[in-house]
Parts: structure tokens; C-alpha cells; sequence
């Protein structure tokens, strides 16, 4: 359970996420857990994951070896970068792909949200890559992030990476999977 959003506005990217873990019933909120981070940099990127806490762990681990020459620079490169990436999570990293039969693809089991100064990205599952022009949303309270992301973004006085943590802010106040404090991270374009 988590919120990430990433934002496109005027010369500046951001991307932002909430800080909390979610095991069932039972959470783990940024007081108690040091890595509570959901936003990895790998060279000129920001990455931030849904999914299994576990994921963050292993996505850090390959782009620190040997993924660690990707380019994530377009929808094609990343689409190829995680189609190499879902591989090596079957091989290496133990992911059991739980399959739903009506589905035509394995899954990875996450959704990731990209920035770099070539866009911002979103990677979902089944590995579809798109690049978003405005704003975006992944996670159990995206729904409310895109509403706040939608509300603001037209306002003059507000900078991406203010309407990003607005967003999971939203995403807290009625998202019991989402809780803050709230990572972010800004580029310049």
C-alpha cells in the first residue's frame, strides 16, 4: 500500500511518495523504520515503487549491477530496460508471477513512476510504459492523488513539486494504505 505521483510543470519534473509500509492489518510508519523511502536515484533518474517493500530493495540492486548501464530516457528504452528487469526478477530475485488466467502477460507486480530530464514515466505490471505530459498517479490512493494533482496543477503560484506532495497529502487524509511523512525530489528543466 502506497501513493507515488509525479509531476511535468513549466521547467521543473517532481516526483513524490508517502513513507509508509503496510503488512495486512499492521503498519510501519517512517518513525519506526529508517529505509521507509520509496523514491531511489539511479544516475540521472528518480524511480519511485509500488508494491512488495522487497521491491525497492531489488530494484536498487539491479540498477546498481548489472542494470546499472540502462537508459531510461524514452518509453521504448525503459520498456526495454524492464523487459531484461522482469527477467532477472524470475531468475535472480524469486518473483512468483501469480497469474490471473484472463491475463495475456506475467506480471512484475509493481508500478513505478520515472522522472528524469527527459520526462516522466509510469511502468506498470505487465511492463506497459507511458509517458505522461502533466501529472500522474500509482498506488492504493491514487485516485485521490490525480484528483488533488488535477485541482492544482492550473494554478499559477504552485511549483510541481508542491503539487506532488499535495497529492499524497490528499492521498493520506483518506487513504488508510498512505501516510506521510512524504519523500520528494525536484528537477529543473
Amino acid at each position: 500500500m502506497t501513493t507515488i505521483t509525479v509531476v511535468r510543470k513549466s521547467n521543473e519534473i517532481a516526483i513524490a511518495a508517502d513513507t509508509l509500509t503496510k503488512w495486512g492489518s499492521g503498519k510501519e510508519s517512517a518513525k519506526y523504520v529508517v529505509n521507509s523511502g520509496k523514491i531511489l536515484n539511479f544516475a540521472d533518474n528518480y524511480l519511485a515503487v509500488t508494491g512488495n517493500a522487497t521491491f525497492k530493495l531489488i530494484l536498487r540492486d539491479y540498477f546498481s549491477g548489472e542494470g546499472q548501464n540502462a537508459t531510461l530516457s524514452s518509453s521504448e528504452e525503459i520498456f526495454k530496460t524492464w523487459n531484461k528487469l522482469h527477467h532477472k526478477l524470475k531468475e535472480s530475485y524469486f518473483l512468483m508471477p501469480e497469474e490471473d488466467k484472463d491475463d495475456s502477460l506475467e506480471s512484475s507486480r509493481m508500478d513505478v513512476l520515472i522522472a528524469n530530464r527527459h520526462g516522466i514515466f509510469g511502468v506498470s505490471g505487465h511492463r506497459t510504459v507511458q509517458e505522461f505530459s502533466r501529472f500522474y498517479a500509482y498506488g492504493s490512493g491514487s485516485d485521490y492523488a490525480l484528483g488533488s494533482m488535477y485541482a492544482n496543477y492550473d494554478l499559477l503560484d504552485i511549483t510541481a513539486e508542491q503539487i506532488a506532495k499535495k497529492a499524497i497529502e490528499a492521498a493520506a487524509e483518506f487513504d488508510d494504505g498512505t501516510s506521510t511523512p512524504i519523500d520528494s525530489y525536484s528537477i529543473t528543466l
